[in-house]
């Protein structure tokens, strides 16, 4: 559903509609249906292994069942067949799911299918008479009450997220006219879609849309489309605008290239046909690709997993070196241990980093307004020494176990940071594309000789090159070669003060 237009009285159109109740709800993050499809087949797999299981042990004992073999492959065999034959069945994707009683039948045809496959590789192993023909009836009927208990459980969980909004994929419009009035009733007509459309925007004045036939009112310029996307963690931009304005169109996805969202351009915005398999789609509506977000679906969860195991594993293992830091902070001067700074993280979100104190308490500077240079008298003699070797971000591995921050990421920068007394953001265009991923204790640009002071526009431009190098180019195992170099990157501290 699109939302209703702000009244004319409204002092902004964004002030207004982030105002509104429907803020708070869609503040929740979306599911991704590839990730919830994943567990599903996964919930499914060990319903079918441990009925088989627990049937076999108890009705033939577990002695029988651990030294026969035989038993184990047909379970593990007939399991996976039946993950891929409901699979075939289209019985993973969001609506299958949510609609259980509907599409019972085929739950009950794919398990038998798999049952039916079992049966056909025990006739052609030859070993019929080794298996017991109850224990095969008592699973394929309980394998098949308990699989159907199961999904009749997810359809309740994916009926009580698709209520709280948590599988819609929230999408903004950029460019109000007749391709975007007849993209709105194509996604409206298609209620499998899971988009909602949260607003649309265009820096044409609203007189001026009325004049080239446009039927949507606008929330704001693409200024607020900026702001709106930010606040509500927009998931989609459709980019509705002509290809044949090619300069309008490269200036609006270039801006919009800083979100971390899927960005789309509608295909009938240009009467160039590509090969299908070049569209993704948006419920019914072929899209042409512009920026995908970066980090989606099973990487997210194997970011976050990386994070928190290696960062719990870090923690305990870093913990004496903490005390000890901890304790010459204390004893050299007056005050407290830790440092805590407000700092740029995911989204432009302000987040508060925790480092340990290197400057005398009453020359501390929290909104790094002034930059620390060589020999800074603010600076203690501890404080020299934990800067030069980094050892004063290592409580940065509590705010990796909050969420704050990766352990791998662009590294987060004071909001007041300068270089060449003008804010990061006023040097780089595309600063803030850097903030598409979670910041990060150590990244690319740290251990590519970039580290420490930023007081030039070279060194800005260098460092935020390599961030987004990271994050286009991000994997599981460019984590860990970071990680690896990290500590020999500390080595050249010239740059760090």
């Amino acid at each position: 559903m699109v939302s209703p237009a702000l009244p004319s009285s409204a002092p902004t159109p964004a002030a207004a509609y982030l105002d509104r109740t429907l803020l708070s709800a869609t503040r929740l993050a979306h599911l991704s249906p590839v990730v919830l499809a994943g567990l599903v087949r996964l919930a499914d797999f060990a319903t079918a292994v441990v009925t088989g299981l627990a049937l076999a042990v108890l009705y033939l004992g577990e002695g029988e069942v651990v030294t026969d073999p035989l038993y184990i492959a047909v379970i593990l065999t007939s399991s996976i067949g039946a993950v891929l034959v409901l699979d075939l069945l289209g019985l993973y994707g969001s609506r299958p799911l949510a609609a259980f009683h509907r599409n019972l039948p085929r739950l009950m045809l794919g398990w038998a299918s798999a049952f039916a496959a079992a049966g056909v590789l025990i006739f052609f192993l030859k070993a019929g008479t080794e298996f017991s023909r109850v224990w095969l009836a008592l699973w394929f009927v309980v394998g098949g009450l308990a699989l159907t208990a199961e999904r009749a459980a997810v359809s309740l969980v994916m009926r009580q997220l698709t209520n709280s909004g948590r599988l819609l994929r929230r999408a903004v419009i950029y460019g109000a006219g007749a391709l975007t009035d007849g993209l709105i009733r194509s996604i409206e007509a298609d209620q499998g879609a899971g988009i909602r459309i949260v607003g649309v925007f265009d820096d044409r004045t609203d007189e001026r849309l009325r004049r080239d036939g446009s039927s949507r009112n606008r929330l704001g310029t693409l200024d607020d489309l900026l702001d709106v996307a930010r606040a509500m963690r927009v998931d989609l931009v459709i980019v509705a605008l002509p290809v044949a304005g090619e300069q309008r169109l490269n200036d609006v996805t270039d801006r919009l290239s800083v979100l971390p969202a899927d960005i789309r351009l509608p295909a009938q915005a240009t009467q160039i046909r590509l090969s299908p398999r070049l569209y993704s789609h948006v419920g019914p509506v072929a899209m042409i690709d512009l920026y995908d977000r970066p980090i989606a679906d099973w990487d997210v969860v194997f970011k976050w997993l990386f994070d928190r195991g290696i960062g719990l594993l870090s923690l305990i293992l870093l913990s004496p070196v903490l005390l000890l830091v901890a304790l010459a902070v204390r004893l050299e001067t007056r005050g407290p241990v830790l440092f805590r700074q407000k700092r740029y993280g995911f989204n432009n979100e302000m987040i508060e980093v925790l480092k340990f104190r290197s400057m005398h308490v009453d020359m501390c500077d929290a909104t790094a307004d002034r930059l620390v240079t060589k020999h800074d008298p603010r600076v203690t003699r501890v404080g020299r020494f934990i800067r030069k070797t980094s050892l004063d971000e290592l409580p940065q591995l509590f705010n990796v176990l909050k969420g704050d921050l990766s352990l791998v990421g662009p590294r987060p920068h004071a909001v007041s940071a300068k270089a060449a007394d003008r804010l990061y953001d006023e040097v780089v265009a595309r600063y803030f594309a850097r903030h598409k991923v979670k910041p990060g204790i150590t990244g690319w640009a740290q251990i590519s000789g970039w580290r420490g002071e930023t007081d030039t526009r070279e060194k800005i431009e260098k460092r935020v090159e390599h961030d987004l190098y990271y994050i286009e180019n991000w994997s599981v195992f460019f984590d860990l070669y970071i990680l690896a170099m990290t500590p020999i990157a500390l080595l050249k501290s010239e740059n760090a003060y």
